[in-house]
């Protein structure tokens, strides 16, 4: 008896979180894909139209601009972000001093909203507050730094803004990893004369593939559904220059009351973020299996 309450009571602690996940998580991924096949537009209907809301939605221009910026944005997002965090935690794994100090300085963004970073960011690149400003009362009256305000140049103000924030994040993850390889491999590479950066190219970096395809499904999963960053940096302009996913998504389903497209489009994102995941979990799992 004693040993069935023990195997009993823990799944009776979880059982209630379970249900809400189950229902709250799954529940609504569910309806959210019925949606998608319904004539919904400002409130739910339930005329079903099959796949006519994705129909639709791939042919819009719109949504085609924000798979773009999606484009531009994640693989600048994701290749910067990796590389500054694989640089900064090289420079942290070389035991310097104050390395306690500094290195929650790098955390500290990724502990802020991306509210306040796109905040902080827009005051920052505002030619009229903002760097721009600054730099011509110091007297470089000639010094503009626009980008924000260009249709061409604001999706890399995004990119700015979202790698200032995350690549602290990603320096932990590389610095854990560093901090994990073993010491007598280094040692003996040391000894038969390799350099430093023969060591980290030839030995460290290939035996760290566990932890860049780690920080590649997180940062990728952040750049599918980035949407406060993009609201409070640009509000998706200047026009169209910075729609995203995530943005279109919002303005179709609750302001142009188009909820079928607004649904599907949401499904899409799913999907992509379903297409990095999986892949990722099953490679964990089979190695796993191999150990």
């Amino acid at each position: 008896m004693k040993d069935r309450l023990q195997e009993w009571v823990p799944r009776l602690v979880l059982a209630p979180s379970f249900l809400l996940v189950l229902l709250f998580v799954y529940g609504f991924i569910l309806y959210t894909g019925y949606l998608s096949m319904t004539d919904s537009r400002m409130l739910p209907s339930y005329g079903f139209v099959g796949l006519e809301n994705y129909q639709k939605l791939f042919a819009l221009r719109h949504w085609n601009t924000a798979l773009t910026n999606l484009a531009i944005f994640g693989i600048l997002y994701i290749l910067i972000s990796s590389l500054l965090g694989l640089f900064l935690a090289i420079l942290l794994d070389q035991k310097i001093r104050a390395e306690g100090l500094i290195r929650p300085i790098y955390l500290y963004p990724m502990a802020l909203s991306f509210i306040v970073t796109g905040t902080a960011w827009k005051w920052f690149l505002d030619p009229g507050i903002g760097l721009e400003n600054v730099m011509q009362q110091w007297g470089w009256e000639n010094f503009e730094f626009n980008w924000i305000k260009d249709r061409d140049f604001a999706i890399y103000t995004v990119v700015l803004a979202a790698v200032w924030q995350s690549s602290g994040f990603v320096m932990a993850m590389f610095l854990a990893g560093l901090r994990g390889v073993d010491n007598e491999i280094i040692k003996a590479a040391q000894i038969d004369g390799a350099s430093g950066f023969r060591i980290y190219r030839k030995i460290i970096i290939p035996m760290m593939r566990p932890v860049f395809l780690s920080a590649f499904v997180v940062l990728a999963h952040l750049a599918i559904k980035a949407y406060d960053l993009v609201i409070a940096l640009t509000g998706g302009g200047p026009g169209r220059a910075t729609e995203l996913p995530a943005t279109f998504m919002y303005s179709y389903t609750f302001t142009r009351n188009q909820m079928g497209i607004g649904a599907s489009s949401a499904i899409i994102m799913l999907i992509m973020i379903f297409s990095i995941i999986v892949p990722y979990l099953y490679s964990e799992l089979k190695s796993g299996e191999q150990k």
